[in-house]
């Protein structure tokens, strides 16, 4: 099993400065505050800042304030701290968790996004790209253990490519500077995020020849979670908030690619507000955001096959412990 680093000594996060999201429409004593903390900011969550910029969670009695912990092992610590009350990443850091044996455990209850967000990107166009192209590359790849690296790996694997020996892939670059790193070093391919993934195209510096999200199929790739001790005395705060985050895939599933971007663009000041288009339709074209935020078993599972075909897990463990489908289900009423 691959080595995986103990949560409780994460201290030092890559970004540090909070995001305050919304404004107090009823007057903060009336309103309960409520602090999340997000994995990444990035379009890849735009329902998510669709809720914050159209007010939907100041109409369900919470006052947000969102921070970037950029990182899942950053935001786990963030809750087991109780630095926030809710997380928002892969939940493969609730499994891992639950794994390591702790009784106030990690529980998911709304799922966002059901697709990987992130992009191959090669120096050059590629005509009729294969992942066997990979054989012999050299990839700035993502963190061991983490969503993006595993869906990256388990795709190869899929295509008979053996990520330790097939491809030389760099997993010691932060989060968010690979793409400088790409610029500016030799590698042949970068897995990127958005925005990174369409700048590269824009400056002339790569170009986009595969989606993970496409390849991989669908993936619980993120999800919200509290603590299991937090639900006893919070579930009104769990349904609004859930509630918000479901008028949130509604706006984005009902609404063109441009209109969302003029709405988020507030929460991405440093964007073009046509690139944020790009990428929203980019992701809308892959049917990146569920309907509801109902996290399915078979959808949780497949996450477990991912995790166990990299050797992040021995074993699986209970949906019905770390998922509860209740307020996803009553928000979709």
């Amino acid at each position: 099993m691959k080595k995986f680093i103990s949560l409780a000594l994460i201290t030092v996060l890559l970004f540090t400065l909070p995001l305050v999201a919304g404004c107090d429409k009823k007057g903060s004593s009336e309103l309960t505050k409520i602090t999340l903390s997000e994995v990444a900011h990035s379009i890849f969550y735009a329902p998510q800042y669709a809720a914050i910029e159209l007010g939907y969670f100041e109409e369900e009695g919470i006052a947000l304030t969102l921070v970037n912990d950029a990182g899942a092992d950053n935001v786990m610590t963030s809750l087991i701290s109780k630095d926030a009350d809710i997380g928002f990443m892969g939940s493969e850091a609730s499994i891992y968790v639950y794994s390591e044996g702790n009784a106030d455990y990690a529980v998911n209850f709304a799922q966002l996004t059901q697709r990987a967000g992130n992009f191959l990107v090669a120096r050059q166009p590629i005509d009729n790209f294969s992942w066997d192209m990979l054989k012999g590359k050299n990839v700035l790849g993502g963190r061991d253990g983490g969503m993006p690296e595993m869906v990256f790996e388990y795709i190869l694997m899929q295509n008979g490519i053996n990520p330790d020996t097939d491809v030389n892939i760099d997993k010691s670059i932060n989060f968010g500077l690979t793409a400088a790193a790409f610029t500016g070093g030799d590698a042949d391919f970068t897995v990127e995020f958005e925005p990174f993934a369409t700048s590269l195209e824009m400056e002339n510096e790569g170009c986009i020849v595969a989606s993970l999200g496409v390849d991989s199929g669908y993936v619980p790739y993120t999800s919200y979670c509290a603590l299991k001790s937090y639900f006893d005395s919070h579930e009104d705060v769990i349904s609004g908030f859930t509630r918000a985050i479901q008028k949130g895939l509604d706006y984005v599933n009902s609404h063109t690619s441009k209109e969302i971007a003029t709405v988020i663009s507030a929460q991405f000041a440093e964007t073009d507000i046509d690139k944020i288009a790009t990428i929203v339709e980019r992701y809308k074209n892959q049917d990146t955001w569920k309907k509801d935020t109902v996290f399915e078993k078979d959808s949780f599972e497949h996450l477990e096959d991912i995790l166990i075909a990299n050797d992040s897990i021995s074993k699986k463990v209970p949906y019905e412990d770390l998922v509860t489908t209740k307020y996803s289900k009553d928000a979709a009423k």
